[in-house]
């Protein structure tokens, strides 16, 4: 067998990618330590170590990784990944069309919306009857920045849980940014510095305020402008977008500058007049975090489903069997056993890292 996994009738993984012995087989995927591994078809799924043909669920860094042989994913993912590693990022690349059936051997493969971030897909794949999905991450609520979650009905769902606890039922975010433009109202004279991860979160939260009726100019971090002129190049309207670095820090009393986590604490942030720290993440609804992290403005905006929406999907889909990613595995599984369906956790390393509060990473990973 090759060293990736071509497809003998026998599963046979050497011994750097044979699964762990409390990994069991997901049907048509098996856990490895490279990642999760199709052998029928010989790919991974957001592997987090270079491997030689990888289906990448969307740009986050804790999800598409540099280095690949052979990159499948859409084209706006790859052309983000182009914009955070450099146009080599990969041997080849190969985009995908959402809705579009592809065949990797005898695995028809798609690529569907999740509406995390743009160019965001869960990824269905279908082999002898039985059809699994893989949602990446993925939320519920409409975005203007990206194509909107779609369920796609399965066999065996494999879903994040970022915010599987109760606990974890995410506002409207349109009331979210009423309280960013209520704290403008009130505090005039103080500069809002908005934490926002550079991609996605930062270029919803400047959608969302156009929505929302603000005109007046963003200002935005260095850090984001390159994945900002991106989106906008895709048709997201931003309105009068002003770059910090050509503009007086002094005198931006009363305006919002959307920049990430980590410079809310940099003294990057010191040049603004009687600067409020505002924080967008689904995360600001654990009050503790956003004093730990001196954030005056929580705002819980999140690109994760909660609570209500993981249960909503899960029912969607019609799965018989779930498996749970990152974030709050056993309390989504224990919910999920409850309903009757077989469930249990799935531990992959290095995902789940890009939304937590307030990384250091200029670009929020």
């Amino acid at each position: 067998m090759a060293a990736e996994g071509a497809a003998t009738g026998v599963e046979v993984l050497p011994a750097e990618l044979a699964p762990a012995e409390n990994m069991a087989a997901i049907d048509i995927l098996s856990l490895t330590p490279a990642g999760l591994y199709c052998a029928a078809g010989d790919f991974f799924i957001d592997p987090p170590r270079p491997v030689s043909r990888a289906l990448v669920t969307h740009a986050h860094s804790d999800h598409a990784r540099p280095g690949h042989a052979k990159v499948l994913a859409t084209r706006e993912t790859l052309a983000l990944m182009a914009i955070r590693y450099g146009p080599g990022f990969a041997g080849s690349a190969q985009a995908a069309g959402l809705g579009e059936k592809l065949m990797l051997g005898p695995v028809e493969v798609g690529f569907h919306p999740a509406g995390h971030v743009l160019g965001s897909a869960q990824i269905r794949l279908a082999l002898k009857g039985r059809t699994l999905v893989v949602s990446g991450d993925y939320k519920r609520e409409p975005d203007p920045t990206c194509a909107g979650f779609k369920p796609i009905r399965c066999d065996v769902f494999i879903t994040e849980a970022t915010f599987g606890l109760p606990i974890f039922r995410h506002s409207r975010t349109s009331a979210e940014i009423e309280k960013l433009l209520a704290s403008l109202k009130i505090f005039p004279e103080r500069a809002h510095l908005v934490g926002a991860y550079a991609l996605g979160k930062a270029q919803r939260v400047m959608a969302l305020l156009r929505a929302a009726g603000y005109d007046r100019p963003i200002y935005l971090h260095g850090a984001m402008e390159r994945l900002t002129e991106f989106y906008a190049s895709e048709g997201v309207g931003f309105g009068e977008i002003r770059k910090v670095s050509g503009a007086d820090r002094a005198k931006l009393r009363g305006e919002i500058v959307i920049c990430p986590p980590g410079a809310l604490q940099d003294p990057w942030s010191r040049g603004f007049p009687d600067p409020l720290a505002a924080f967008a993440s689904g995360w600001m609804r654990v009050r503790a975090r956003a004093k730990q992290r001196g954030v005056e403005l929580p705002l819980v905006i999140s690109d994760h489903a909660d609570w209500n929406g993981l249960l909503a999907t899960i029912r969607e889909t019609g799965c018989e069997k779930l498996l749970v990613t990152h974030g709050e595995a056993d309390a989504l599984t224990h919910w999920a056993r409850g309903q009757g369906l077989l469930a249990e956790p799935l531990h992959i390393r290095a995902h789940g890292e890009e939304d937590e509060p307030m990384h250091a990473a200029a670009e929020g990973d």
